[in-house]
């Protein structure tokens, strides 16, 4: 009798390992769920949110690491009421533990009339690590495609 409960039991954990390790979301998956949650932070103005997702050695343009990227951020967030962010289809280059993404951005900010006050289009080249069962941005080169 203890020997069929403990091989239930056995087969019980298995069946729940099992499950548990297919459920796992794939890391494309998960890195699309990560660009999105930084857009709604963006949009949301909300600086912190937006600034969890920056890999502690993040290097952005000129040298922007990931604690001057967040002052830039809530410094926009400041400027305007207004937040939109739109992305384009994303290119995704997976690696083991890395990722590349590139895509179009139009960023607008505003006064929270009914136009923008400010809109630009970029080009985007991120670069992505994943820690643990997080994807953290590590890099990020922004062009602007509008003069």
């Amino acid at each position: 009798m203890q020997r069929t409960i403990r091989r239930r039991a056995a087969v019980i954990l298995a069946a729940c390992a099992l499950l548990a390790a297919c459920a796992r979301t794939p890391p494309e998956q998960a890195l699309r769920r990560t660009l999105d949650a930084m857009q709604e932070a963006a949009t949301a103005r909300d600086a912190a949110a937006f600034s969890a997702y920056l890999a502690d050695d993040f290097v952005g343009p000129g040298g922007m690491d990931r604690d001057a990227a967040r002052r830039t951020a809530a410094l926009y967030f400041l400027q305007h009421a207004r937040i939109g962010l739109e992305t384009g289809p994303l290119t995704i280059e997976m690696g083991q533990g890395h990722a590349t993404v590139r895509f179009a951005a139009a960023a607008t900010g505003g006064s929270g009339r009914l136009l923008p006050d400010r809109a630009q289009v970029y080009q985007v080249r991120s670069g992505w690590r994943l820690e643990g069962d997080e994807w953290r941005l590590t890099s990020a080169e922004w062009t602007p495609t509008l003069r």
